[in-house]
This record gives C-alpha cells, structure tokens and sequence, in this order.
C-alpha cells in the first residue's frame, strides 16, 4: 500500500528504523495527553455540559447559555477568572488586535521582550504605514531582542524599572524567526524578573500553537491573559473558525468591550451553530496536540537523518507544535511543501506555489489540505521564500495521517 501510495521501501524502512528510536518521546508525549485530558474532562463535568449546550442563537446572541458556558469550560481548563471564546474572531491576529486596542491606549508604551512579534502584526504595530495601527493611535513599540533563545533578563528589568510601559507582550511560537520557541521554564523566569522591578505591568503571551503542549500554560506563571486560535491547538481540529483570550477578569471585560461594544461586551454575540464545534474541539485537543507532536517528533529525527537540520532536535524539549526544517535550497523547500499537500486528504491535487499573501512581506508557499481553511492542527506546512529557506510544519490530527503526509513529502524530494 505505501508502494500504491508512492512511498518506496527504502523510505518505509527508514520510516520503522525511526519509530523505534523515538519510542521514549511518544511515550512522554501520550502521558502528558492523558494528564491534559483529565482536565479538560474535569471542567466539562464540572460546568454539567449537557445537550442544551449545543444550541445556537441568531441576531444579539442574548442569553446563549452554550456560550456562557463554554467560556465558563475554557476559563476552568486555563485555570483563569474569565475567557472571551467567539467565532467574532477571525483568527489568532484578530484576537491578538482585539486584546492590544482594548487594554493600551494613547501614549502608552507595547514591550515585546521576545523580538520582532509575527509577520500579521507589523501593520497592527504600525512597522507599516497604515492609519488603523497602533503607532496611529499614539501607542509606542519597543522590542528587547532574545540572546541565545532566551530572554535578556538584565534589559528587560532595567527597562521595567522605569515604570512607563503599560504592557509587555511575549510571543511564545517562534513565528517566521530563526530563534527557537520559548519553553514554559523560560516564560516562568521571565515574568518572575519582571514582577521584580514592576507589579502594574500587564503581561500578555501569544500563545498560539502552544496550548497543551506543556501540563502548564503562560497564565500558570503569572501571565495576567492569554491568546490563542481555535484553528489551532484549542480546536482541536473541529472548530471551524474563531479565538479565545483567557485571563484576569477585568482585562477580558475590556477585550469583550472592544470586540462588540462598551457597555454590552460579553452579553452579546450569537453563536450562529459553533457551540457544538467548540466543544468538542476543546474536548478533543489534548489528543490532537499530542498527534500533532508525534508527528513532529517522526518528521525531525527522519529529516535530520536524510541530512537536513530540523528545529528542535526529535529529543528536544518542546514549546509548540511547530517543526521546522532548513533546506538552505529555495527547490528543495517547495517540493516538500509541495509533498505535503500532495499527502493531504482535500486538495491533494493541487500544486502550492510561492505567492504574495496579504499581512506578509515575503513571498509565502503554503501547503493545508485541511478541512478547515488555513487550520494549523490540521498537517500543514508553509514558508516565506527567504534564507535560509526554511519549511514551518505544524499539525497532525492522527499520527497516522501526519506520518503519511511526511513520507510522501520526503518523497518528494
């Protein structure tokens, strides 16, 4: 069947050859998947989910007890005192937008202590010239770059001392960087130097791609909110559209404000049929993520073997669902990008190219044969056409697909 499939025996072999070396990764991989489960199982039996739940509202969205309640599971799964869970948002970047013009304004000063934030944010911050950003609106940037894929401690207390910035921002996902992502125990030491010098600053993490990786999350250590797609992690591979921002009450009483309108907030908003989705993507996230990794952990010890440098190493502790690998050759990285998709269930037959997409710089290919558009749960794979030309993979609802996907990507090349 691989054969039928147009994977070789040579490959299949390698394949069996890696599976046995990483039986230790997956092993961890599958325990923490069974600790995250019993959580989130906890907080649906908890919040009593039942059928009514899965109801939907039109117009307003007065009075959606599914909702309600689902933000109730999100805020007991994240451990905060309240979430706003909305297919209002149109992805991660939006919600990201939401929570930044909600919480900061005029005059006050955005400190991203992890570097530059991800390519769809340059126009929010106003590295672009655009009249709707934040830099239009008389907010300050400033950035701290990492050392050595860490943070830079002794900048960032000295520059906290001075009590004039309103928030600090730390991307937890590496984005299009080159750095690697940032580990739990990272974010911990970090929030703790910060509370050290400065107990008003509000810090927010971009916590996409991360959810479930780790038995903590940001908002464990300290993090005053959250943010996260549920096109990724948090959907587990079910929720067609929408975000959450999870933390302090009175910060997500603002982002709420901010996404309808001062003085109705949260009470409004219709779920328009997502209820359902949401829930059993939350359910089922644990798992997915866990998938998600394992086919991580398969494709970098696989690749690296071929003689290609992937980031993190398969025994490498892990902060996201990300894998990337450096080609440092612009064909080779389009033909595994184009492998991906050729291993995809929907659209398998079409052929990614090098494009200009809207919010990115540069060129971007991107594999997703996804039943959801652009779900990073789901195997995808994409890059902007730079050096070193490196592929940013992601996703995996099942081992099985995912490992699939690889194979027939390494065939390609």
């Amino acid at each position: 069947m691989y054969n039928d499939f147009g994977i070789s025996d040579e490959i299949v072999k390698l394949a069996n050859e890696v599976e046995l070396e990483i039986k230790e990764q997956i092993k961890e991989i599958d325990e923490r998947c069974m600790r995250n489960s019993i959580r989130v199982l906890k907080a649906f039996q908890d919040n009593k989910i039942a059928d009514v739940h899965f109801n939907s509202t039109t117009g307003y969205g007065y009075g959606d007890i599914g909702r309600d309640t689902i933000e109730k599971v999100f805020a007991q799964i994240f451990r905060t005192e309240d979430a706003l869970v909305r297919n209002q948002f149109i992805s991660g970047t939006h919600a990201i937008t939401v929570a930044l013009f909600a919480n900061l304004r005029p005059g006050d000063t955005l400190l991203s202590i992890s570097g530059k934030p991800y390519d769809t944010l340059d126009s929010i911050i106003g590295f672009d010239d655009n009249e709707s950003s934040l830099k239009a609106y008389g907010i300050k940037y400033e950035q701290i770059d990492l050392v050595d894929d860490d943070f830079d401690l002794e900048k960032i207390k000295e520059r906290l001392s001075n009590k004039n910035v309103k928030m600090v921002e730390i991307q937890r996902s590496r984005g299009y960087a080159m750095r690697k992502s940032l580990t739990m125990d990272k974010i911990e030491k970090a929030i703790k130097a910060i509370r050290e010098v400065n107990d008003e600053v509000i810090i927010m993490v971009d916590n996409c791609y991360g959810e479930f990786v780790d038995d903590i999350e940001p908002v464990d250590v300290g993090a005053d909110f959250m943010v996260g797609s549920l096109i990724k992690n948090a959907g587990g591979g079910l929720a067609q559209n929408g975000a959450y921002i999870v933390g302090k009450k009175k910060y997500i009483e603002l982002a709420a404000e901010r996404l309808t309108s001062p003085g109705q907030g949260k009470e409004v908003g219709p779920s328009l049929g997502a209820n359902r989705s949401f829930l059993q993507g939350i359910y089922m996230a644990p798992s997915a993520v866990a998938n998600s990794l394992k086919t991580a952990v398969f494709a970098s010890r696989i690749l690296e073997k071929l003689g290609f440098d992937p980031v993190p190493k398969y025994d490498e502790k892990r902060a996201d669902i990300v894998q990337t690998i450096i080609f440092n050759d612009e064909e080779k990285l389009i033909k595994y990008v184009q492998g991906i998709q050729k291993g995809s269930a929907i659209d398998s037959d079409s052929v990614p190219m090098p494009w200009d997409m809207p919010g990115y710089k540069d060129k971007v290919i991107m594999a997703s044969g996804s039943f959801t558009q652009g779900s990073s749960i789901e195997l995808s794979c994409d890059a902007p056409i730079r050096p070193p030309y490196v592929a940013f993979m992601q996703g995996g609802l099942t081992y099985e697909y995912g490992k699939i996907g690889v194979l027939k990507a390494i065939s390609q090349l």
